[in-house]
C-alpha cells in the first residue's frame, strides 16, 4: 500500500510531523549552533573531523551520523541504519543536546532526510557539500535533481539579520565537485570554497568565498601528509579522498576563528573512523580491510589506494625476493537492496578492474531477491570493458565465473573463501557494510558485523588448519 502513495504525499505526511516533534520538544535547534553535513561519500568522517576540531578548541559537541550518536562524552552506537533520523528521533536528540549544555551539534545530513522534510525546523548555521557523484538515482530519478534536493541545506542558510542577529551562517563547498556553481550560489555570512586542486574557472580571485587548498601532499599506506597556508598538517588516515574531508572540516574550524595550528592538533589525534578503510589485525600475513563503500566513485577511490599498496608491497618483495611477485586483491562485496540498480553493474566493472579475484555476495538485500541483486553486480563483474583501460588491461580485467570470480549468497561464506585463498602479503577488501551492526533481510535486521564476522572467521581458519 505504501508504495502506492506518490512521494510528493508522503513528504507532506512528513512535513506534518516535523512541525509538530518541533513544537513538542521546543525547537531545541534554537538553543544550538547546528552543522550539517551532506554529499555522496565522506559525511561521517567529515563529521567526525570537526567533531574533534570543537572538542579540541573546548566546546561540548554532539553528533548524529550514520554510525554514532554523541552528547558530550556519552556515544553509542548507530543501529538504525538510517544515516539521519527520523524528525521525531532527531528533535529528541536535539533537546537531549540542549539539556546536556552542548553549544554544537554536528549532523549528517542524507538526501532523502532534506527531500522528505525531516530536518525540516533545524535552523543551521553551518552547511557542508563534500561531493556530488552517482548514487540514489532510484529515488532522485536524474543527478541534476539529486543535486537540487542538497541544495535545500544551503538554501536555508542566511545572512545574520533581523531577529537572527546572533546566528552567523556559513557555507562550505567543494570547488572540484561537480554542481559546485549551484552551491556556491547561496548566500550566508561566511563562504568557503576547499579542493585538493581547484580548478581553473575558481583560480581566478574572487572576493565572494574564501579558498582553502592543500598544497605539499605526501600520501602514505597508513597515513596522509599535507600543508594549508603553510601550515603542515598529518592525518591517520590515507588517501586523496580523506585530505578533501579535512579540508572541509578546517574550513568549518576557520569559521569559528580556531587557528590552523589548533585544527592542525585536533585532526592529527583522530583515530580512524570504523568501518571506514578499517584495518582487521591478523597472524596470516594479510592486509584485511573493512570499508563502506557503496557508491561507484567510493570503490574507485578506495581501489585506487589499494592499487598503491599493492605496488608499495610489490617493490618491497621485490626487492627481498622475486621482481615477478605481486600482491593480488580480493574483493568481497555486493549492493544494496531497493536502491538505484543501475550502479550494480557498474560497481562489479570497477572492483574487476582493480581485484584479482571478485566475491559477489549478500549485503542488504531488505524485500529484493538477494541472489537477483548478486546477478546485477556479476554482469558488471565478468563483462568489465571499461573505455578507459587500454586492451591489456581489458584482457586483464575480464573475470571469469568459478576461476576469479564467484557469486555467493552467505555473506559470512564469502568472506570464508577470500580468506582462504589469500596468502601472505595479498590484500583482501571486504566493502559495503563497513561498522554496521545489521544486515537488513525483508522486515527483519540480523545482527551482523564485518569486522566482528572476520575476526570470528580468522579464528574459524585456524582452528581448522591446527586438526
Amino acid at each position: 500500500m505504501k508504495k502506492l502513495i506518490p512521494q510528493s504525499i508522503k513528504n507532506i505526511y512528513h512535513l506534518f510531523q516535523a512541525i509538530f516533534a518541533n513544537f513538542w520538544f521546543g525547537f531545541p535547534s534554537r538553543r544550538l549552533k547546528v552543522i550539517g553535513v551532506t554529499g555522496t561519500n565522506g559525511k561521517t568522517t567529515t563529521v567526525q573531523m570537526i567533531a574533534r576540531i570543537l572538542e579540541e578548541a573546548g566546546q561540548k559537541v554532539a553528533v548524529s551520523s550514520t554510525i554514532n550518536f554523541k552528547i558530550g562524552d556519552q556515544e553509542k552506537v548507530n543501529v538504525t541504519k538510517f544515516t539521519t533520523l527520523s524528525s521525531w528521533q532527531l528533535q529528541k536528540f536535539l533537546r537531549e543536546a540542549a539539556e546536556a549544555n552542548c553549544e554544537w551539534v554536528v549532523l549528517e545530513v542524507s538526501s532523502h532526510s532534506l527531500d522528505q522534510n525531516r530536518v525540516w525546523g533545524v535552523r543551521f548555521n553551518v552547511a557542508v557539500i563534500t561531493n556530488i557523484t552517482r548514487e540514489h538515482l532510484d529515488y532522485h530519478k536524474t543527478m541534476k535533481e539529486y543535486a537540487r534536493v542538497k541544495e535545500k541545506l544551503f538554501a536555508g542558510l542566511r545572512k545574520s539579520g533581523g531577529f537572527e542577529k546572533f546566528r552567523k551562517s556559513v557555507s562550505v563547498v567543494n570547488l572540484a565537485m561537480d554542481f559546485a556553481e549551484n552551491f556556491l550560489k547561496y548566500e550566508a555570512d561566511q563562504v568557503y570554497g576547499y579542493a585538493v586542486r581547484i580548478p581553473n574557472k575558481y583560480k581566478i580571485p574572487n572576493t565572494k568565498y574564501q579558498t582553502v587548498v592543500a598544497e605539499n601532499i605526501k600520501i602514505g599506506l597508513n597515513d596522509s601528509q599535507f600543508t594549508v597556508r603553510d601550515v603542515p598538517f598529518e592525518l591517520n588516515l590515507p588517501g586523496e579522498f580523506n585530505i578533501e574531508n579535512a579540508l572541509a572540516a578546517i574550513c568549518v574550524g576557520l569559521s569559528q576563528g580556531i587557528s590552523l595550528e589548533k585544527i592542525s592538533e585536533a585532526l592529527a589525534k583522530l583515530k580512524r573512523v570504523t568501518g571506514r578503510m578499517e584495518r582487521i589485525e591478523n597472524n596470516r600475513g594479510l592486509e584485511i580491510i573493512v570499508d563502506y563503500a557503496v557508491t561507484p566513485d567510493s570503490l574507485e577511490k578506495l581501489y585506487n589506494y589499494i592499487n598503491k599498496i599493492r605496488k608499495a608491497k610489490r617493490s618491497d618483495r621485490a626487492a627481498e625476493e622475486e621482481s615477478g611477485w605481486t600482491a593480488k586483491v580480493i574483493a568481497v562485496f555486493g549492493a544494496c537492496g531497493e536502491r538505484d540498480r543501475g550502479k550494480r553493474p557498474i560497481m562489479g566493472e570497477i572492483v574487476a578492474r582493480y581485484a584479482d579475484y571478485c566475491f559477489v555476495t549478500n549485503e542488504d538485500p531488505y524485500n529484493e531477491n538477494p541472489m537477483q541483486i548478486i546477478d546485477e553486480v556479476f554482469r558488471g563483474v565478468i563483462n568489465s570493458k571499461s573505455q578507459t583501460l587500454n586492451p591489456k588491461q581489458i584482457q586483464n580485467s575480464v573475470k571469469r565465473e568459478g576461476v576469479d570470480a564467484f557469486r555467493i549468497l552467505d555473506r559470512r561464506e564469502a568472506i570464508k573463501k577470500a580468506l582462504r585463498i589469500a596468502k601472505p602479503g595479498d590484500i583482501v577488501v571486504v566493502t559495503g557494510k563497513g561498522a554496521e551492526e545489521t544486515m537488513a533481510v525483508g522486515k527483519k535486521r540480523i545482527p551482523w558485523n564485518d569486522p566482528k564476522v572476520i575476526r570470528e572467521v580468522l579464528s574459524e581458519i585456524k582452528k581448522e588448519e591446527s586438526q
